[in-house]
């Protein structure tokens, strides 16, 4: 189970760059904007995006070693 969390994390972190995820709102004033611009609003989604994840993983992993520690 740890490996699975592992690889999806790897997968996640280096996967980063292939998302281009972007709001309606956000995608309509990029679009009226340069290319840099666009990019760098891709970016900042992508950024806090990342962080919800990180901080359930961290969660669960603390859980996991808890429960671990509690079993032996």
């Amino acid at each position: 189970m740890l490996k699975k969390i592992i690889l999806s994390s790897l997968l996640l972190l280096f996967g980063i760059n292939l998302l281009s995820a972007q709001c309606a709102m956000c995608k309509a004033v990029v679009e009226n904007g340069d290319v840099s611009m666009a990019e760098g609003v891709n970016n900042g989604i992508t950024y806090l995006m990342v962080f919800p994840y990180l901080l359930i993983a961290v969660l669960l992993y603390a859980i996991y070693s808890y429960k671990k520690k509690a079993k032996n």
